[in-house]
This record gives C-alpha cells, sequence and structure tokens, in this order.
C-alpha cells in the first residue's frame, strides 16, 4: 500500500487496449485492428531512416524546422504555425494541458478518439460527450453542449471509429457557434483518405480558436515512428511548444517523416487503393447482410444484428487468422471495425464472412 495518491481524473481513465497482431497457434494472420496501411511507409521513408542510423548519438532539433518546413511546403501552410508531436495523440494532450483543468469542460462527440476524455482527465477537467446523429457528429448538439465551463470541442472529421464525415459547411457553422474563448479542434489524423479536403487547414488558418490535428500514422504508413502535427494560430503554438518536451522526435522520425510528406506520388497511390478497396470491401458486405455507413477513412464499420453476433463473427474470423476490432468500448457493440487492407485481405475477409454467415443459418 502507498500514501500516495494521484491527481484526480488519472483512476477513471481505462487502461489502452490496442489492436491485437497475433493470434496463438495460427501463421498468416493480417492484421486488420488498428487502421495500419497495408502497403506500409515509401521506400524514400525506409531509405531517410536508414541514413539516420549513424546519427543515433546526436540529439534531435529542438524546433523540427526541417520537418515543419516540408509539411508547409506540401500542404501550402505557414511553417510558424505548425507544432510536430509523439503522433497526434502528444498534440491532444497538449491541447488539454495547455487549455483545460479542474473545473473545466472537453466536449466530444459519443462515438469520438478515446483520446479526448483520456486527455482531459489526465489535465484533471472534466470529460463531456454529446450525442451523435446515426453514428454522424451532430453540430446542434454540440452547440447546445457547450457551457460557460467549456474549453475545448474535438471532433474527427473523418470520425474514428464511425468513418463517417460532416461537410465542410457544417464545420464551419460549428466554428461558428463556438464562444471565443473556446477552442475548437478539429483531428483530421483520416484526413488524407478523402480526395481534396485539408483537413480544416483553412479555417485553422483564419481563426484564433480553431486548431488542426493531423498524423503519419494513417496513410504514410509510419505508425510505428509515432510522429504527428498541429496547425493553428501562432499564439496557440508558442502556448503548445512550452509545454512540449524539447527533444520529443527522434531524428530517425523526423527524417522519415520528412520524407514521407514530400513523396506525394506515393500518397496518391496509397489513396487510390484505399478507396478502390473500401468500397469493394462495404459492397461485399453488404450482399451479406452486414451494411456500414459511408466510410471516408481506411476502415468500415460493419454493423451486426445484435452485440451476439458480431462477437460471434469476431471469434470466426480470428480463428481464420483475420483480426478486426471491436468497438463496445465506443459505444457500439454490435459492431466490428474493419481496416481496409490489399486486395487479398479484403477477398479473405469477405469469404470468412460469408463462411460464418453461412454456418450461422
Amino acid at each position: 500500500m502507498t500514501d500516495l495518491t494521484p491527481q484526480q481524473g488519472i483512476m477513471d481513465i481505462a487502461l489502452y487496449q490496442g489492436g491485437a497482431s497475433h493470434v496463438e497457434g495460427l501463421s498468416n494472420v493480417v492484421k486488420l485492428s488498428s487502421n495500419e496501411n497495408p502497403f506500409g511507409p515509401p521506400d524514400s521513408a525506409r531509405e531517410a531512416l536508414v541514413r539516420e542510423a549513424g546519427n543515433l548519438h546526436r540529439y534531435p532539433s529542438t524546433d523540427h524546422a526541417s520537418l515543419r518546413n516540408a509539411i508547409a511546403e506540401v500542404h501550402q501552410l505557414e511553417a510558424e504555425q505548425i507544432i510536430c508531436g509523439v503522433g497526434s495523440d502528444e498534440i491532444i494532450s497538449f491541447l488539454c494541458n495547455a487549455y483545460a483543468g479542474p473545473g473545466d469542460e472537453v466536449l466530444y462527440t459519443e462515438h469520438g478518439f478515446s483520446m479526448y476524455r483520456i486527455s482531459a482527465l489526465a489535465a484533471g477537467a472534466t470529460p463531456v460527450e454529446v450525442a451523435e446523429r446515426e453514428r454522424v457528429t451532430d453540430v446542434d448538439a454540440l452547440l447546445a453542449g457547450i457551457t460557460p465551463r467549456t474549453r475545448l470541442v474535438f471532433i474527427a472529421n473523418p470520425n474514428n471509429p464511425t468513418g463517417t464525415m460532416i461537410s465542410e459547411a457544417e464545420v464551419r457553422r460549428l466554428a461558428d457557434g463556438i464562444p471565443s474563448k473556446c477552442l475548437l479542434v478539429l483531428d483530421g489524423a483520416y484526413a488524407e483518405y478523402v480526395e481534396g479536403y485539408d483537413g480544416g487547414a483553412a479555417l485553422a488558418a483564419t481563426r484564433t480558436n480553431v486548431f488542426m490535428t493531423r498524423t503519419f500514422s494513417k496513410l504514410y504508413g509510419l505508425g510505428g515512428l509515432r510522429v504527428g502535427w498541429g496547425y493553428g494560430p501562432k499564439e496557440i503554438i508558442d502556448v503548445l511548444n512550452r509545454v512540449r518536451g524539447p527533444f520529443n522526435l527522434s531524428n530517425p522520425a523526423l527524417a522519415a517523416a520528412e520524407a514521407a510528406v514530400r513523396d506525394v506520388e506515393y500518397v496518391e497511390k496509397c489513396r487510390t487503393e484505399n478507396t478502390k478497396w473500401r468500397a469493394w470491401l462495404a459492397e461485399g458486405l453488404a450482399e451479406l447482410g452486414v451494411p456500414s455507413d459511408t466510410s471516408t477513412a481506411n476502415f468500415v464499420l460493419a454493423r451486426f444484428a445484435s452485440e451476439a453476433e458480431a462477437n460471434a463473427c469476431d471469434d470466426y474470423l480470428k480463428s481464420q487468422g483475420l483480426l478486426v476490432r471491436r468497438v463496445a468500448g465506443y459505444k457500439l457493440p454490435n459492431c466490428l471495425r474493419i481496416t481496409v487492407g490489399d486486395e487479398a485481405s479484403c477477398r479473405r475477409v469477405v469469404h470468412a464472412v460469408r463462411a460464418f454467415k453461412d454456418a450461422s443459418q
């Protein structure tokens, strides 16, 4: 026993459960539980990583200038309005630590990314959840949920784990309705999967209380290196840099991320493949009586008739070496989130779900 007590809210955080990566006794296991790019990172990023192997004794840049400049160039943004972190998760944590605390509220939607609640609690703030409308962010519900204590409002667009998305006009309406002392955070972890979508960058560039987060873990295939970034007003960037550790990103991570963001041809190839096989996977499952909302990300949220059927299907898929994600923790107990893999993986999933359905009849 100990007399030491953690800060209020810490023990309300459930330990994070990552997507499974292996099945005992099975080989040729396909991991479709963590929304990873099935093609991995571009060769340019791998080569950059290897080149940095000789510099492991050197401390990394404290200002991430080279990576920020590359991001700014590719996305046509201002480098001084960019901050880099250990995945977008760390940026979310910075925001909560900097702008919310005891007595403050952090708003998010009922099926929103779990890190919003976790980071709010870790900062001592009160997480507040508002309803979605048929698994889609409800702007009116968010606006109605804002109180004088609200300091941060998080939405993921596209959203994880639903895959749904609201229009840029709706995002703008949300931004217009938020008080000036409240910060709207647009989580664009899956923005690259939407052709022509800026993830909210234009709003973040022109509003004093709008901020955007992005990641290299999804389309760029660098989940193992943990690199994310944020974009917003200079005043907010200045605040966040005061809570950011000076050496939060390693030289290999910085080099690989810079190479990846500049490899626009690879990005386009991965986006095209994902769009193609996402549609094929959703249609194949729908034909088997397993519908899903139109996804704009790199996964589909397959809806089953009941929680029991979803769990039974998950067990069957696992027996076939296919790992997907149960999302009961996101209040979607009758659903399975299935990452869009390559052609072979998508075909294996549909074949296995068909076999499961046939055996259940």
